[in-house]
């Protein structure tokens, strides 16, 4: 396996791990981050200390020009991309429906629906064979939320990760053709840091006997099931979301 990946939000928790196996895989790597940059120079180190090649790229995917400015680097740097992980997203402070403002709304759904479009825009230009592409692996991290609906916690982000399903069935049908293939995972109660990002960082520890398998889920295992999906092995599968919950 090799290629070109770029892996959105990989300066931790499942984008981290996908990075890190991504490289192990023969990958060029792309490590996207927002603000800790201290993070995303671990992932790259890491990935440079097993003779594998990465570089980092500071971007606000919910920001067009900076998508923009982070494809070309990566086209400038690592070559034609082949894979896209559009796994950056936020929760937002956990709570109840009418405690979000406007401005907390619009956030989770500027980055964890926007930018993943953006960032996808991206990725088809420069894939699809109707462009003058070799075709690639498109695959976003959506959520169990999407399906459970978030409530008393993050409606929002569940209402956003369902948007994210609809785009990779969408998006999956239209690029069919085009030698691009679009997928997703949906990850139930996982190890990262997103619970105690939102306020709730007990929640997972009283969540377990709710877990069918007993036990939750990790990032690695989240990674394991992405790099599957951007593999030849699921060459004939396009348009589909694999849960990862633990028979939640």
């Amino acid at each position: 396996m090799s290629g070109v990946a770029l892996i959105t939000g990989s300066g931790r928790g499942i984008g981290a791990a996908t990075a890190k196996l991504a490289a192990a895989r023969g990958y060029a790597v792309c490590v996207n981050y927002l603000k800790n940059e201290a993070r995303a120079d671990e992932v790259v180190a890491a990935i440079r200390a097993a003779d594998g090649k990465a570089i980092k790229v500071q971007a606000d995917t919910a920001n067009e020009e900076d998508v923009i400015r982070m494809f070309e680097r990566v086209d400038r740097e690592l070559g034609p991309i082949t894979a896209l992980v559009n796994n950056a997203g936020i929760t937002g402070r956990a709570g109840r429906l009418e405690s979000f403002d406007a401005a907390a709304i619009r956030r989770v759904l500027e980055v964890n629906v926007t930018g993943t479009i953006l960032c996808s825009q991206q990725a088809v230009k420069r894939m699809s064979t109707r462009k003058g592409g070799a075709g690639g692996a498109i695959v976003n991290v959506s959520s169990l939320a999407a399906t459970l609906g978030g409530a008393e916690r993050w409606i929002p982000y569940g209402a956003a990760k369902g948007a994210i399903n609809s785009f990779t069935v969408g998006l999956a049908k239209e690029v069919a053709a085009e030698g691009i293939r679009v997928n997703a995972i949906s990850p139930g109660l996982v190890t990262t840091e997103i619970h105690a990002e939102a306020g709730i960082g007990d929640r997972l520890a009283k969540m377990i006997p709710s877990i069918p398998m007993g036990r939750l889920g990790t990032a690695e295992e989240c990674a394991e099931a992405i790099l599957w999906l951007m593999s030849g092995e699921a060459a004939f599968m396009t348009g589909c979301t694999l849960s990862l919950t633990g028979g939640r």
